[in-house]
C-alpha cells in the first residue's frame, strides 16, 4: 500500500531545493506526495511564487494562507498560530503517513508541531546546521527534536543531530539537493537570461541577496544601507538584487533596495528570480553578495566567490571560496575588490563544496524507500546519549 507524505513549502528558496525531491518522490510508486504551499508562496508582495510551482506541472494539494502583512515579532508569532490551526484542520483532513519539511523557519516550525500532535512522523532535511546570527537556529534544533528521520547535508552536520540525541540509525548524511541543482539543471545561456531578466548584465555583474539578522534587533535598515553606500563605489558593476524573505524586518530590506533602484540604472530588483534564472545568474556572475545560504552551498559549486556579510550564517562549514566581511561600507568594498583581484580568481578553480557529490535525491529515495514502507512506525524516541 502506497504511503503518503506531504511535502511542505512555503518560500521560493525552500521550494527550489525540494522540487528534485517532490519530483523523484512522485515518480516512485510506493508514495503518494501531496504538496502543500503555504507562507510567502501565496502573497502578491513575495511574488506569488506558488505560480513557479504550478509551471513546473507540479500539482498542489492545498494552498494555505496564514500570512499577515507585517513582519513584527508580534505578527510572525500570529503567523505561527495561523499556521498550527490551519494545519491542524489539514492534518485532521488528509491524516498523510509523514510529512516532509526542510530547514528552519518558523512557519515550519508551527506545522511540525501540529503534526506532532497529531503523531505524524516527521521528516527533516538538513538539521545540524548552525546560523549562530539567526532565531532559525533554535528553530532548526527544535524541529530536529520532533522529528522521526533526519537527511543531514554533511557528515559534521550528522553528527551534531545524533549529538542532539537523536539515534543514529535514523540520521544520514544524504549532501545538499542545491549542489545537485547546480551540477545537472541545464542552463540558460547569457543571453537567454539577459532577453529573460529585460535586463544587460555587461562584461561585470554580481547578485545580492540579503536577508534579516533576526538576532540583531532592528539592525537590517542600517545594514542595508551599508550595502548601498558599498555597491555606489561600483557603478560600473551591474547589480540583481533579489527581496527578502518574510522575516522580521524583510520589508524594511526591501524598501531600501527598490528606493535605490529607482535611481541606478546599473541595478534591478525582482521578487524572485525562480530557480533557473537564479542558477544561471549565479554561473556568469563575478560574485555573489549578501547573507543568503545559497551562498554558501550552492555558489561554490560554479567556482563564483561569495561575499558573506556579517553574522547570519556564522558557523556554517563553508568552502574557500567565501569571503567574509562585516556588514559596514568600508569592509564590504574592501571584499568586493578582493573578490575582483587575479590573484583570488586563480584560486576558484581549485575550490571543493563540501555539501556533497549531486547525488542527493536518489540517497533520499533509497532512504525512505527501507524506512518508511513498514505497516508500522514507533514514535517513542530514546534519547540517544554519547560517550564524552
Amino acid at each position: 500500500m502506497k504511503k503518503t507524505i506531504v511535502i511542505l513549502t512555503a518560500t521560493r528558496a525552500e521550494y527550489g531545493l525540494l522540487r528534485p525531491i517532490i519530483r523523484t518522490l512522485s515518480a516512485c510508486t510506493k508514495f503518494n506526495v501531496r504538496v502543500v504551499v503555504t507562507g510567502a508562496h501565496l502573497s502578491a508582495e513575495f511574488g506569488l511564487t506558488y505560480k513557479e510551482i504550478e509551471n513546473d506541472g507540479i500539482r498542489i494539494d492545498r494552498k494555505i494562507e496564514i500570512l499577515l502583512s507585517s513582519d513584527t515579532s508580534s505578527a510572525i508569532s500570529k503567523n505561527m498560530g495561523l499556521a498550527m490551526i490551519s494545519f491542524a484542520d489539514y492534518f485532521a483532513d488528509v491524516v498523510p503517513d509523514y510529512l516532509m519539511v526542510l530547514g528552519d523557519r518558523y512557519e515550519t516550525l508551527a506545522v511540525c508541531c501540529a503534526a506532532m500532535n497529531a503523531r505524524i512522523p516527521i521528516i527533516h532535511l538538513y538539521g545540524g546546521e548552525t546560523t549562530q546570527g539567526a532565531v532559525d537556529e533554535a528553530i532548526r534544533h527544535a524541529i530536529t527534536k520532533m522529528s522521526f528521520l533526519h537527511l543531514a547535508s554533511t557528515e559534521e552536520h550528522r553528527h551534531r543531530i545524533i549529538q542532539l540525541g537523536e539515534n543514529p540509525s535514523r540520521v544520514f548524511n544524504v549532501g545538499a539537493v542545491g549542489i545537485e541543482n547546480a551540477l545537472h539543471t541545464p542552463l540558460l545561456s547569457k543571453a537567454e537570461l539577459e532577453d529573460s531578466l529585460h535586463f544587460s548584465l555587461g562584461p561585470e555583474y554580481a547578485l545580492i541577496t540579503f536577508h534579516p539578522v533576526t538576532l540583531e534587533g532592528f539592525q537590517a535598515g542600517v545594514q542595508v544601507q551599508s550595502i548601498l553606500k558599498a555597491i555606489e563605489s561600483f557603478p560600473n558593476i551591474k547589480f540583481i538584487i533579489t527581496k527578502a524573505n518574510a522575516d522580521a524586518g524583510g520589508r524594511i530590506i526591501n524598501q531600501l533596495f527598490e528606493d535605490y533602484s529607482l535611481n541606478h540604472k546599473n541595478v534591478k530588483i525582482f521578487d524572485s528570480l525562480g530557480m533557473l534564472r537564479y542558477l544561471s545568474a549565479i554561473k556568469y556572475s563575478n560574485m555573489v553578495i549578501g547573507n543568503s545560504s545559497s551562498g554558501l552551498v550552492e555558489v561554490p559549486s560554479f567556482k563564483v566567490p561569495t561575499i558573506n556579510i556579517g553574522d547570519r550564517q556564522r558557523g556554517r562549514i563553508m568552502a574557500k571560496s567565501i569571503i567574509n566581511c562585516e556588514p559596514n561600507a568600508e569592509e564590504i568594498i574592501r571584499a568586493i575588490n578582493f573578490a575582483r583581484s587575479s590573484d583570488f580568481r586563480k584560486t576558484l578553480e581549485s575550490v571543493k563544496n563540501p555539501y556533497g557529490d549531486g547525488n542527493t535525491t536518489n540517497k533520499i529515495l533509497k532512504i525512505l524507500e527501507e524506512k518508511l514502507l513498514a505497516d508500522k512506525i514507533n514514535l517513542k524516541k530514546e534519547f540517544y546519549d554519547i560517550d564524552f
